[in-house]
């Protein structure tokens, strides 16, 4: 019982009432999508991945070179570089820059577009200096000692102007001339088109094999998955390489060795999520109603388990560009001068302590997209396990 009288309890008047509000009726995939927009890192991801795409896509379009471009004048150009500035005597100013790895002077202008290779004297092998004319100006290379610096005519050391970037090659050059951003590009292409055809090859092969394995049961489910168990088994740089002798190294071997091996996990998951739903009511509904086994898997069973097929492929695309730029790494993927991210990393290598540039890009590239898979698969199982919906 309450201690408090009666007659201090008063009645609220309808404009001091609370007012009472239900939040909005949401559907699952209403919810899934709110959950997933909510989530900042799966977010940023898809805007990666969507702009990796375009950029794969209609990026080479918009460049003056190809993949296969090659100016060996040009090789080896830096993304940036320090600026110089030397008047000729005439009333004009030639601008370039130093290239301390390989001892050459590029022209360029005031925006930093590389105008091409200057040409200087004979070098003086013994000295180790070279010396280049600019109209009544001579300033002498001296690389006997490292870092390679620029003197002017009474010896003093000419100082740089200021930094600038590269405008004709962002991402600078490789060891053959050929535009690093241009080849980046290809090989987003290669790695996405992989990614697809894992994502098609677990979606038509591994759902309806786990689903056909995982619904029917029995000596049926028995003897699927112990073919599944036996592909499993089996290395799959080993079965690459088995491939090589078969069909010539490239990008079709690597499609292939990943389409013919690729589902068995998609399989797995698919089985299990179908075992544990066959059991339910709506299916025996459906069975007593007459419906068959293909009805039964597309109807019922597999939309109630898109939620884990979809974190899975998710999951699984980073895998397959991280094989293939490993197969193409050690020589086993596309050929030259088809671009890989993983044959630019392999060509990188050698040259790393000297044009490092040309290993970072194709490095980060690698990384970045298969934190943005990962964080969008994270994304992804919170958005749609139901366990996390209020």
């Amino acid at each position: 019982m309450s201690d408090i009288a009666p007659e201090m309890w008063d009645k609220l008047s309808p404009s001091d009432s609370a007012a009472v509000t239900s939040a909005p009726s949401l559907t699952y995939w209403q919810d899934a999508r709110r959950r997933l927009f909510a989530n900042k890192p799966a977010v940023v991801s898809i805007i990666f991945i969507v702009l990796l795409i375009l950029a794969a896509i209609f990026g080479p379009l918009f460049s003056p070179f190809t993949y296969a471009d090659q100016n060996l004048r040009l090789a080896n150009i830096p993304p940036a570089f320090e600026t110089y500035s030397v008047a000729d005597g005439q009333g004009g100013t030639t601008r370039f820059f130093l290239n301390a790895s390989n001892f050459n002077l590029y022209e360029v202008d005031a925006e930093g577009h590389v105008l091409g290779l200057l040409r200087g004297e004979r070098k003086d092998m013994l000295k180790k200096s070279q010396a280049f004319i600019f109209g009544d100006t001579t300033i002498t290379l001296d690389y006997s000692k490292l870092p390679a610096r620029l003197l002017a005519e009474d010896g003093a050391t000419i100082s740089p102007s200021g930094w600038s970037w590269n405008r004709t090659y962002i991402f600078g050059t490789d060891q053959l001339g050929r535009d690093v951003l241009v080849r980046q590009l290809y090989g987003a292409r290669i790695s996405l088109t992989v990614a697809f055809v894992a994502t098609l090859v677990n979606f038509f092969i591994g759902i309806f094999y786990g689903g056909i394995a995982g619904y029917i049961g029995g000596k049926t489910d028995a003897v699927m998955m112990r073919v599944v168990e036996i592909i499993a088994t089996i290395p799959l740089t080993l079965y690459v390489v088995l491939l090589m002798v078969v069909f010539d190294s490239g990008l079709y071997s690597i499609i292939i060795a990943i389409g013919s091996v690729f589902w068995v996990d998609m399989a797995r998951i698919v089985r299990g999520q179908i075992l544990s739903l066959k059991s339910q009511d709506y299916v025996a509904a459906a069975r007593t109603m007459g419906a068959g086994t293909g009805r039964i898997l597309t109807r019922h069973l597999l939309p109630n388990s898109i939620g884990p097929i979809i974190v899975t492929l998710t999951m699984l695309i980073p895998s397959a560009i991280f094989i293939e730029s490993f197969m193409s790494f050690i020589g086993l993927g596309v050929t030259p001068p088809l671009a890989s991210w993983g044959t630019l990393t392999s060509d990188a290598v050698e040259t790393m302590r000297a044009y490092p540039h040309q290993l970072f890009f194709p490095a980060a590239a690698i990384s970045l997209t298969m934190f943005a898979f990962n964080f969008l698969g994270d994304g992804l199982r919170d958005a749609l396990d139901p366990r996390f919906r209020r």
